[in-house]
C-alpha cells in the first residue's frame, strides 16, 4: 500500500476491530474471573423461577400468565413454567425436545457469549431451575440463532466506522495532496505556486512554512534575474570604454592620460559592482537585516553631519526641522543608506549655495521623512521613473557625476523592505522627495 490514504482507512479500521475484540475479551475474562459476577445472573434468574413457581403454587395459572407477560412484554420471547417431566404447566404440552435442544456447553456470558455456537437456525433456549428442583422456568429466545441473524445489528457500527475513516483519511491526505501539487508547479518553475491553507494545525503550519520558502525563494531568484540583466545591461558601455582606453595606452604616446582613463572606467565598474551587489543583498537575504529600535531624529542628525563636507564643497547648506521624538523598527543601516542616497542625489543636482531641506513629521501612524532640493526638478513624465534601476534623467550629466542610476532605486528597495513608501513630486522649484515608514505605537502629533 503505497497511498496514505489507504493507509490510514485501514489502520484505523484494524484499531477499531482491534478495540472492539479487545473490549469483549477483556470483559469475559473479568466476568469469568470474577465470582461475583459469574454467579449473579445464574442467581437472579433462578429467584425468578422460585417465584413462577410460588406464584403457580400459590394462586394458580392465572397468577402465573400473569407474571409471565409482564416478562414477555420486557424481554420478547417465549417463558414457560414446566415440571419434572418437561410439561408445561399451564397447557400440559411436552417441552422436552425444546429442553433438548439447550446445549450443554460452558459460556463466557451465560446467555450472550457461548463458547461454541447452536446450530444454525436454532432458537437460544435458557433452562433455570427452582431451588426445591420440583419446577423449572424455560426461557426460549425471540430472536433465532444464526451466523447472519444478529448482523443488522452491528451492520451500522461497520458503515458508520468506514465512513468516518473515510472521512478522516480524506482530511489528513487533502491537505498533502495540495501541498505536493504547490510543490510539483513549483518544482517546474512556478515560482508564484502556492498552498492554500486556512487551516492551523501541523498541516497548516507546514503550508505556511512552504509559502515562506516559496516566497524566499522567489524573492532570490528575481533578485539573481535582476542582477543578472542588470549587470549585462549596465557593463557593456564601461566595459567598451575600458577596451578603448586598454587599445588606446597600447598605441598612444600619452599613456599617463590612458591610464587615468582606465582608472577612471574601473572605478565606475567598481562602484557599479558595489551597488548591485548591495541593493540584491538588501532585497534577496531578509536573514542578515538587522531589526532594532531606531531614534529617526538621531539618525538623521548623524546623516546632516556626515554629508555636511560634500554639500560645503557644493555651497549648499543642510538644515533638518524634527518635531517630537520618533521611533521606528528598522535595519538601522538599510534605512540610512535609503536617506543618505536620497540626500545625495539632493544635493548632486542642486544648484549653488541652495538650501537643501531636510524634514521629519509624524502622519498618524507614519513617519515622513522630507528631502527637498532648489534645483530644476525634473519632467513629470519622469517621476514615476525615477526609482528604476539605471534611470537617469540626464544621462550624460549623471555618468560625469558618477552615478549608475541605481542611488534611488537603492533607496526605492530599502524603504519597501521596511513596509514603507517613497514618492517624488516636483516643489517649483525643486525636487521633493518623501519616505514613510511605520512608527512605533505612540500618540501622533497630527491625531
Amino acid at each position: 500500500m503505497r497511498s496514505i490514504f489507504v493507509k490510514i482507512l485501514f489502520w484505523f479500521a484494524g484499531s477499531l476491530v482491534l478495540f472492539i475484540g479487545g473490549t469483549i475479551v477483556t470483559t469475559s475474562y473479568i466476568y469469568r474471573a470474577s465470582t461475583t459476577g459469574r454467579n449473579f445472573f445464574p442467581r437472579a434468574m433462578e429467584l425468578q423461577a422460585d417465584e413462577a413457581a410460588s406464584l403457580y403454587e400459590s394462586g394458580g395459572v392465572r397468577e402465573l400468565q400473569t407474571f409471565l407477560d409482564r416478562w414477555q412484554k420486557s424481554i420478547p420471547g417465549e417463558y414457560v413454567l414446566v415440571d419434572q417431566n418437561g410439561m408445561d404447566v399451564i397447557t400440559k404440552q411436552d417441552r422436552s425436545d425444546v429442553i433438548r435442544l439447550r446445549p450443554p456447553r460452558p459460556r463466557l456470558w451465560p446467555g450472550i457469549l457461548p463458547l461454541l455456537p447452536p446450530r444454525e437456525n436454532q432458537p437460544e433456549v435458557w433452562l433455570w431451575r427452582t431451588t426445591d428442583r420440583k419446577y423449572a422456568l424455560l426461557v426460549q429466545s425471540a430472536i433465532r440463532h444464526g451466523t447472519w441473524n444478529a448482523l443488522p445489528y452491528y451492520i451500522w457500527i461497520v458503515v458508520a466506522a468506514t465512513v468516518f475513516s473515510y472521512l478522516l483519511a480524506l482530511h489528513l491526505v487533502s491537505p498533502l495532496r495540495k501541498l505536493k501539487y504547490a510543490a510539483q508547479q513549483f518544482g517546474e518553475g512556478d515560482f508564484s505556486a502556492r498552498v492554500s491553507l486556512k487551516r492551523r494545525d501541523e498541516f497548516g503550519q507546514l503550508a505556511q512554512a512552504f509559502n515562506e520558502m516559496a516566497v524566499r525563494i522567489e524573492t532570490l531568484m528575481t533578485a539573481e534575474r535582476r542582477l543578472l540583466q542588470d549587470v549585462s545591461h549596465e557593463l557593456r558601455s564601461p566595459l567598451a570604454r575600458l577596451g578603448f582606453a586598454v587599445e588606446l595606452a597600447r598605441t598612444s604616446s600619452n599613456r599617463e592620460a590612458a591610464f587615468e582613463r582606465i582608472k577612471k572606467e574601473v572605478g565606475r565598474l567598481s562602484a557599479l559592482v558595489g551597488e548591485l551587489l548591495q541593493v540584491t543583498r538588501a532585497e534577496g537575504d531578509p536573514a542578515s537585516r538587522n531589526m532594532q529600535e531606531i531614534s529617526l531624529n538621531t539618525l538623521l542628525k548623524d546623516l546632516i553631519e556626515d554629508s555636511s563636507v560634500e554639500s560645503q564643497a557644493r555651497g549648499c547648506k543642510l538644515t533638518l526641522e524634527c518635531s517630537s521624538p520618533i521611533q521606528i523598527i528598522g535595519d538601522r543601516e538599510l534605512l540610512r543608506r535609503a536617506v543618505e542616497n536620497v540626500l545625495r542625489n539632493a544635493i548632486r543636482y542642486s544648484p549653488d549655495k541652495t538650501p537643501i531641506r531636510v524634514e521629519v513629521t509624524r502622519r498618524s501612524d507614519k513617519a515622513v521623512i522630507s528631502v527637498r532640493d532648489f534645483g530644476p526638478g525634473v519632467p513629470v513624465d519622469s517621476l514615476p521613473l525615477l526609482f528604476q534601476p539605471f534611470y537617469r534623467v540626464d544621462s550624460d550629466r549623471n555618468r560625469n557625476n558618477g552615478g549608475v542610476g541605481l542611488g534611488l532605486a537603492i533607496a526605492k528597495r530599502a524603504v519597501t523592505l521596511h513596509n514603507g513608501a517613497l514618492k517624488a513630486r516636483n516643489a517649483a522649484p525643486g525636487l521633493e522627495v518623501e519616505i514613510e515608514i511605520p512608527v512605533l505605537e505612540g500618540p501622533s502629533e497630527n491625531s
